[in-house]
Formats: structure tokens, sequence, C-alpha cells
């Protein structure tokens, strides 16, 4: 068992880590600022470095790689915010694996090379107002037609809303209830019958938007048809690729807030000396380390694990612990900080805001723990009364 990235490996994060670092720095604190996406210009030179196609297949424009490779790429990004890396976290780890691997030859032609291309992003629609952590509950509907569906219905709490060109909507394709009535299409934005409510104002995931989305009697060709009614255990088979994606996020949020508060504590002088030279800001950075790695090596086992996508077992258990990590973390950095921590021209506490958005995002915290549970003893467990 070897825990070392291979040549390769460490030659793209050295490439992605380049990258970001000399080209994203100055466009997050723009992004936080003005509270808009990364733009389509951003996103092709993305493209143009590979980035948004790392593992996808190399005839729709990727490079062939595999999921760890993309989770690698993606933290680099992370570090250096989660509005630079929304792109790469929808393209790489997102709703396009859906399409990818569920989809028909006709969509994934369509949609994949865009994707690689950084001509269009796919976010996912799953929450409603009544179906949040209680998915199955959902009620978009889509009735089938001669030429498809008519698509009906709300969702809420949709990132990249508005924003993206195309979005994976889980609705109820059949009269069965609860898991055994729900599929998947995919609807482009500009489909008759598409509107999005107004821009969600945040806490934080500034850069990110999120908007209701609306389907008004919404005709969806059969060709977009991801997967049918009964295909929930599918859908969620590849979410739990987003899963070890929402945990990278988190992990490259906690990870740029230990390397720069690595950096003030060695430049921080207090009673004469650099503050780094007490023994209770060593304690605290030895746990900040250790929660850190702790977390990308649970990121790392569930890729690597994986045959196909991650197991619901060990993604849940890294978005978990990562989730949780990434407060801890960047509540730890802001303190050391003192009010440079607090202040907002420096940054940390931008991250605290967005790291504790990951453990709601995707799944929240309790939902992984009950996940988690259920693989363990081998069966599900009902919430409901």
């Amino acid at each position: 068992m070897d825990f070392r990235l291979t040549e390769d490996q460490r030659a793209l994060q050295d490439t992605a880590r380049r990258f970001a670092r000399k080209e994203l720095p100055d466009l997050a604190r723009e992004l936080e600022e003005t509270d808009e996406p990364v733009s389509d210009e951003m996103r092709r030179r993305y493209a143009e470095m590979g980035f948004l196609g790392v593992n996808h297949p190399v005839e729709y424009g990727g490079l062939g790689l595999g999921n760890l490779e993309a989770l690698i790429v993606l933290e680099e990004f992370a570090r250096i915010s989660g509005a630079v890396a929304f792109p790469v976290f929808e393209a790489l780890v997102g709703p396009v694996k859906a399409v990818q691997r569920f989809g028909g030859d006709d969509l994934k032609s369509r949609i994949l090379p865009r994707v690689t291309a950084g001509e269009m992003q796919v976010s996912v629609a799953m929450s409603e107002p009544d179906a949040g952590s209680g998915l199955t509950d959902l009620s978009t509907k889509a009735t089938e037609t001669a030429e498809g569906w008519e698509l009906n219905g709300h969702k809420r709490w949709t990132s990249g809303s508005g924003h993206a060109e195309g979005y994976v909507v889980y609705c109820r394709m059949s009269e069965q209830k609860g898991a055994k009535g729900i599929g998947a299409l995919y609807v482009d934005k500009d489909a008759d019958g598409v509107s999005f409510g107004p821009r969600e104002n945040l806490m934080g995931f500034r850069g990110i938007p999120t908007r209701d989305l609306h389907f008004d009697s919404v005709a969806v060709p059969k060709e977009n048809l991801i997967v049918p009614a009964g295909g929930f255990g599918k859908l969620m088979e590849a979410f739990d690729l987003e899963r070890c994606g929402n945990a990278t996020m988190s992990l490259g949020v906690a990870a740029g807030a230990l390397e720069e508060v690595l950096a003030y504590v060695q430049e921080r002088k207090q009673f004469g000396r650099e503050i780094v030279e007490f023994q209770a800001v060593q304690l605290r950075l030895a746990e900040m380390a250790t929660k850190v790695e702790a977390a990308r090596l649970l990121i790392h086992r569930a890729a690597s694990n994986a045959e196909g996508m991650p197991s619901i077992l060990d993604s849940s258990i890294a978005k978990c612990f990562a989730n949780e990590m990434t407060r801890e973390v960047c509540g730890a950095a802001v303190q050391l900080m003192g009010g440079y921590g607090y202040h907002k021209g420096f940054g940390m506490e931008q991250r605290l805001r967005d790291s504790w958005a990951w453990g709601i995002a995707g799944g929240a915290i309790d939902i992984q723990k009950t996940n988690i549970a259920a693989a363990l003893v081998g069966r599900r467990f009902s919430q409901r009364g």
C-alpha cells in the first residue's frame, strides 16, 4: 500500500498548483467582492489547460484519467477559493458524471465535449421546498408524452442556477412512491418554460449563484433521459463521487487556511518574538495539520478503492470528516490571526464562512452519519415517523 502520488499525478498537481496560484488569487478576491461567478472566458482558459476534462474520456475531449486525479486538481483550485474552483467541481465530480455514466450516446456527445471545452456548465437540481434531506419526497414531475416528457415543478438551493447552461433534474417519473418513482432528465437553460427566482443572499458561497428553478410545462425530448423511474440508486451512485468532491472543496479551504496561518504566525510578533514560538500556537498548528492530512487520506482512499464510483460508505466518511474538519481548522485559523482573522481585508473570515456551507450542501453532516451507520449494519434506517 503506497500513499505517495505517482510521478504523473505529482506533475498534474504541480501544473494545477502553479496555474491556481498565479492566475486565481486576484480573481478570487474579485468574485468575493462582486458576487459574480467565474466568467465564460476564464472557464475556457481552465478548459485549455485540461482542468475541465481530467476524468472524462478522450473521445469527448477529456484527459481520460481517473477520479483521484480529478480530486487532486480540484483541491488546488479550492485552496484559493470555492468560487474559482466551482467550475472544476461541476465539470469533474458534479452532475456531468451522471450524464457520462448513464446518459445515452446522443446526450453524451452533445454535453461532454462542450463541458470539457469550457463552453458550458451543468448544475444539478435536486432539492425542493419540501424535499431536502428527505429527497425521495420530491414532487417535480415528468409526465411522458409522445415526444418525451412534460416537466413541471420547483427546485430550490440549486448552486449555479441561472448561470449554468444545463441542468440534471431529479424528478418523479412514475406514480410509484418514494425512490421507485424517481429518475432524472437533462434540461437546457433556454428551454421554453424554464425560469429562475431571484439570487439568494447567502452567508458565504459568494461567486456561486444560487436561485430557485421553475419548470412550467417544459417539453423535454426523449434523448435527454439520464435514468428512468426506479433509477434513484444509480443517481446516488454518481452522487457518491460528488460527495468526494464536496469533501475536497472542504479540504482545499482548510489546507489554504493552514498554509496562510503558518505564514502569519512566523511573521506576527508579540512579547518580542514570533508567535509561533508559543507552545499554545504550536499545539493548535499540529492539530490543524493532523486534521487536514487525515481528511486528504480519507478522500483519496474513497477514490482509490472505487470500482467505478466511490462507495457510499467511503464517500460519506470522507465528506462527514472533511465537512467537520474544515469548520474546526478555519475557526482555529481565525483565532490564531486575532483581529486580522476577523477582518474582511485578510480573507480568513471568508474561509470560515465558506467552510460552513459544505457541511450543508450535498447532504448535511448528520445525513452522512446515518449513511455510515446504515452501511455498517447493512440496512437503511427510515427517518420517517
